[in-house]
């Protein structure tokens, strides 16, 4: 199983730790990709800071976030997964889990970025600001600067399991399965049971949950199907849209009665 989740806009401190070595990153198919990103993301935050701020879509209140940027390649590093804060990573709460599903968390669970393109929760990174929906001046948008790289390495990281997809619309566009890869995705939305409404809040707090719960379970859907299967087994509520064509991902909506 491969699970695809946003980043967060809130992110921990670098902290102490040696610095980013880009070539010790998982999907190395990425590098050079994560380099172009990584150098030109550097130049720009370390130059002109209101045309840094304007580009990254900073409000002034978020003015020092320029400052990580420049500090890339020599602040220190740690795991994704304690970098990455926010609803989601809350409720998923890695650090709490047992050294098994700590372990399946490192086989399944892959981060979408706009700096990094995607990295393992064990990857080391340091803080950052970057979103997916930047566009750099030399790169341009970086939903498109990564889809050729995703395109050539994100199928063979997929192997021949099921794909969960909880990423939001902006990573999504980054890499959309396609083809018999598709068929084995599920992509997941969390609505508000009476009114069939998706609230931001509690969408994110129950994605993490789905992980959570699947990783200390130790359940490891090979397709959709006993995706589903396994949801209302860990007490979900879910409704589903089966493809209506081949090479196209399954929907499942999961119904929340409560927003908390």
């Amino acid at each position: 199983m491969l699970v695809l989740l946003p980043p967060s806009e809130g992110k921990a401190s670098s902290g102490r730790g040696a610095p980013l070595k880009p070539e010790s990153l998982a999907l190395p198919g990425l590098t050079a990709a994560r380099e172009a990103v990584l150098d030109e993301l550097a130049e720009l935050c370390a130059g002109d800071e209101e045309k840094a701020r304007e580009v990254l879509g900073l409000s002034e209140g978020l003015r020092g976030e320029i400052a990580k940027n420049t500090q890339l390649r020599t602040a220190g590093a740690r795991p994704a997964g304690e970098i990455y804060t926010g609803v989601l990573y809350d409720a998923l709460d890695l650090a709490s889990l047992d050294a098994a599903a700590k372990r399946r968390a490192a086989r399944s669970l892959l981060v979408f970025s706009g700096l990094w393109g995607a990295v393992r929760v064990t990857d080391r990174i340091p803080s950052y600001r970057c979103s997916m929906g930047v566009r750099l001046p030399g790169l341009g948008a970086l939903g498109a600067h990564w889809r050729a790289p995703m395109a050539a390495v994100l199928p063979e990281a997929a192997r021949d399991g099921l794909v969960l997809d909880l990423r939001s619309a902006a990573y999504a566009a980054a890499w959309k399965p396609k083809g018999e890869v598709a068929g084995r995705t599920a992509t997941v939305r969390v609505l508000h049971a009476p009114t069939r409404k998706v609230v931001s809040h509690f969408n994110k707090a129950t994605k993490g949950r789905i992980v959570r719960s699947l990783l200390t379970a130790g359940i490891a859907p090979k397709g959709p199907a006993e995706l589903v299967e396994a949801l209302r087994g860990l007490g979900y509520g879910v409704e589903v849209r089966e493809p209506a064509r081949a090479g196209t991902p399954w929907t499942l909506d999961v119904l929340v009665d409560e927003v908390h």
